[in-house]
């Protein structure tokens, strides 16, 4: 168990912003950032002066690959007027905003500063689908890539390592999908708004009025199970197992805790996060759990105060359905091998016991790399504040949530534990 660690101050976040996730022809990461920028000022209760920001941390994975263009935090700085103060660019793969996250919460504790911006963006679709494989790729071990072992393989072989020790199956993986699937039109930030059922139906009007044999699946997990609708990947990672190329930002405007009250009735508190740092797949003690995950966990909990049945529900880093199943048994949410039996009982549902992703997940809401984290932490943000919508989790007095984001090939992952008190 890691030492328990205490801020030298508390943090609050009073503001936060995302921008919608997708391919934008028209939209550059300037653009992006920009509309999480406007909407993080908006959503700051009692008004923010940017003026007031004293420094930015701005996760960016590789936008220097994607859009040939590297040093985005004066980029960011010069776009929002806020040069010449600090502006420090924050790379963990997939995990590199909550990396500038976790940066300004330090700055904040240590005292260095008082109101720091935390951020993230990427733009990836304008490179093609084997650009963007590479480019992805560059987050591997220079084992796995040396192998071209990409993204859908690694999470393949993490699955069928799982079925192997576990017995589950590809329909436990479709139960994640559908739910998925089902969260993400209810999230107007989403990249996919059509659940399972629907991109069914539009198949079959298709076929019909193209005049072609209509499919008869009855189901959702039979259209899932028919390659002609869910062709194959990396088995057995299908395309409904995997998350999209996207383009986004987000961002978070973090204040000493003490100061909370100057800009919001409503502040969310940091209560807890960790980091942990993983071997190379070939080198890992498990293909059915990240130790990275345990020990950022681990230091959330302890930091924190909390437990795994403290937490009321999660966004987890969902870059394949198979991931989302490792994370919450990682998380302690559920034992090892209890996962798969959870969601199929719908425990992670919207209105379970355990909501996991209600923002449509990696999977639908959209995984532009660079802002992934901090978009989780939207997520968290606007479920505790009651702000969620149509997603809202019901019926439930919600004072604790957590989000939990991986990089590369669970080189970082971390876990970072919200509260409203």
């Amino acid at each position: 168990m890691p030492e328990k660690r205490e801020l030298g101050r508390g943090v609050a976040i009073v503001g936060a912003g995302m921008s919608k996730f997708g391919m934008f022809e028209d939209k550059d990461s300037k653009d992006l950032f920009a509309e999480a920028f406007k909407e993080m000022l908006s959503s700051v209760d009692k008004g923010i002066d940017p003026e007031r920001i004293e420094a930015m941390w701005i996760g960016n994975f590789s936008n220097d690959f994607f859009v040939h263009q590297a040093h985005w935090g004066p980029i960011i700085s010069d776009l929002l007027g806020l040069a010449p103060r600090a502006a420090t660019r924050t790379e963990g793969a997939c995990a590199a905003s909550t990396l500038a996250f976790r940066d300004g919460v330090m700055a904040i504790a240590s005292g260095l500063y008082d109101v720091v911006l935390v951020g993230g963006v990427e733009e990836m679709s304008k490179c093609t689908t084997e650009e963007v494989t590479e480019g992805l790729a560059l987050a591997t071990s220079p084992y796995e890539g040396a192998a071209a072992f990409t993204f859908p393989g690694v999470f393949g072989a993490l699955a069928t390592a799982y079925f192997d020790k576990y017995g589950a199956t590809r329909e436990d993986l479709m139960n994640i999908t559908i739910k998925s699937h089902n969260n993400a039109p209810l999230n107007p930030k989403a990249q996919f708004n059509k659940t399972i059922a629907d991109l069914m139906q539009a198949k079959i009007k298709k076929a019909e009025e193209r005049g072609k044999p209509v499919p008869s699946w009855g189901s959702e997990k039979e259209a899932l199970g028919d390659p002609r609708f869910n062709p194959p990947v990396a088995w057995p990672m299908f395309l409904y197992d995997c998350c999209p190329i996207s383009d986004g930002a987000s961002c978070m405007l973090l204040v000493a805790e003490d100061m909370a009250g100057e800009f919001t009735d409503k502040p969310i508190y940091m209560a807890g996060m960790g980091q942990g740092s993983g071997r190379a797949l070939h080198a890992s003690p498990s293909l059915t759990s990240f130790e990275a995950n345990k020990h950022a966990a681990a230091e959330a909990y302890a930091m924190s105060g909390l437990e795994p049945k403290d937490i009321q529900f999660s966004e987890v880093h969902d870059c394949f359905s198979i991931a989302e199943l490792i994370h919450i048994e990682d998380l302690g949410f559920f034992k090892p091998g209890e996962g798969y039996k959870a969601v199929a009982e719908g425990a992670t549902k919207l209105d379970g016991p355990m909501p996991i992703n209600t923002s449509g997940g990696l999977k639908c809401k959209g995984h532009p790399v660079g802002a992934t984290g901090v978009a989780q932490m939207f997520e968290v943000w606007k479920q505790l504040r009651e702000e969620a919508g149509e997603r809202q989790i019901p019926g439930r007095d919600l004072r604790v949530g957590g989000a939990q984001n991986l990089g590369g090939t669970g080189g970082t992952c971390t876990f970072t534990i919200l509260e409203r008190r």
